[in-house]
């Protein structure tokens, strides 16, 4: 099992999980994996709602866990019904690391099909999920997917020939997958299947992380801000109130998707990155994935990252109140400082390594150097209730006197909003 030593002892409520299961190629190399919905660490899934099982899986792999880690150099495949296959929300799963594997139990009709190949067109790959009989209805629609997988548990020995043969003879790519014994193996690879997956291989691995659920009225919140073309500032306000999100938004953007070449500096430039749609997407995911309104506000950790990063971002602007981008640094720097407690990692480093934070900011949290460093620090030490001012200027502005009021108004400013 991939997991970090310093989630074990955290309570399972407090984790996500991902199953992921290898999809090998003829030769023996690992190909691709398959994305599992886990609910526990348990290794098996309990399945009640298809499309939220699936936004749970793409919310943990992209935000949670991230792909990277859930995937490294390959892609994974996703199963998904009818309803995500027609929403917005799936162009966050991009088409170079993402295949959709659409469930036995979707009904190709005139509207999918035309839905399954603007999405074709666009770069996806399409595989149809436990196809286990040659039927008129598979041969409708075999067209219009690229990947057949086939069930080595499902189908009859005596027509397992015949219906390979006729996907083959299409021209797609075939999985044999639930192949469960030496013998399916052999048997598939001489029926000329190109891949396979199932227990006789690995069975699915479960991956953990620390659970960052935002709440769903947070996200209603931020998609009345983008249905309404809200203003670069606004969103920027709504997502300072959204520790969680801001985190979950940073992996968004250094995904390989977007291959920037450059690290993010800012809340805005995260923004800007990813694109209103992009966030507008995430959001809708998120809502899809929640189980209910989970009190994340009410967590103290939370609580201390949202006036932590109010306090830096006001004695920020006290300190240099023409530097935007400064201030800006400083929100994000008090954001940071305890995502490795978040994320449940077990340095601030190892955490801040996978967000593609800039050096200035990082280099603050990890060795508390710098303007941005004084300033945490300054920050720290007002949470415990003591002053201690750095010598260097310009931080004269920030008496104790003035320490105080922000340290008030950052509590009252993150208390206010959380009660919203």
């Amino acid at each position: 099992m991939v997991e970090n030593p310093s989630i074990r002892t955290t309570p399972e409520s407090e984790c996500v999980y991902l199953g992921r299961q290898p999809i090998i190629e003829r030769n023996g190399a690992l190909n691709a994996y398959e994305l599992l919905f886990r609910s526990s660490s348990q290794n098996f899934a309990l399945v009640n709602d298809d499309a939220q099982a699936t936004a749970q899986v793409v919310a943990r792999t992209i935000g949670g866990i991230g792909i990277s880690a859930a995937l490294g150099s390959h892609r994974g495949y996703v199963n998904i019904n009818r309803e995500l296959l027609l929403d917005d929300i799936i162009h966050l799963m991009s088409p170079e690391r993402f295949v959709l594997e659409v469930l036995e139990t979707v009904s190709f009709d005139a509207t999918l099909i035309a839905r399954i190949g603007k999405l074709r067109r666009a770069g996806y790959a399409v595989a149809l999920d436990d196809v286990c009989e040659l039927t008129d209805g598979l041969l409708s629609i075999i067209t219009h997917v690229d990947i057949i997988k086939i069930d080595f548990l499902q189908t009859p020995r005596a027509r397992l020939a015949e219906l390979a043969e006729a996907v083959r003879a299409r021209g797609k790519t075939m999985i044999a997958e639930k192949v469960e014994t030496r013998e399916d193996f052999a048997l598939a690879r001489q029926l000329g299947f190109d891949m396979f997956q199932g227990y006789y291989f690995a069975r699915p691995q479960v991956l953990t992380a620390r659970r960052t659920d935002p709440s769903r009225r947070s996200l209603l919140r931020m998609l009345a801000l983008l249905a309404g073309d809200a203003q670069l500032t606004e969103l920027e306000a709504e997502l300072k109130l959204n520790p969680e999100v801001v985190v979950q938004l940073l992996r968004l953007v250094n995904s390989s998707a977007y291959g920037l070449g450059r690290r993010i500096a800012s809340l805005r430039e995260a923004i800007i990155a990813a694109g209103t749609r992009q966030i507008a997407r995430w959001a809708q995911l998120l809502l899809y994935a929640g189980s209910g309104d989970l009190p994340w506000r009410v967590d103290p950790l939370v609580q201390l990252a949202g006036a932590r990063s109010r306090f830096m971002e006001l004695a920020a602007s006290r300190v240099r109140p023409d530097d935007e981008r400064f201030v800006d640094a400083a929100f994000m720097t008090g954001i940071f400082s305890l995502v490795h407690v978040v994320l449940g990692v077990a340095t601030p480093a190892e955490a801040l390594d996978k967000l593609g934070l800039v050096s200035e900011i990082r280099d603050a949290i990890v060795y508390g150097v710098g303007p941005l460093g004084a300033l945490l620090a300054i920050a720290q030490a007002a949470e415990e209730g003591g002053i201690e001012l750095p010598a260097q200027q310009p931080f004269e502005a920030l008496t104790p006197e003035v320490l105080a009021e922000l340290n008030l108004a950052a509590a009252t400013w993150f208390g206010e909003h959380a009660a919203d």
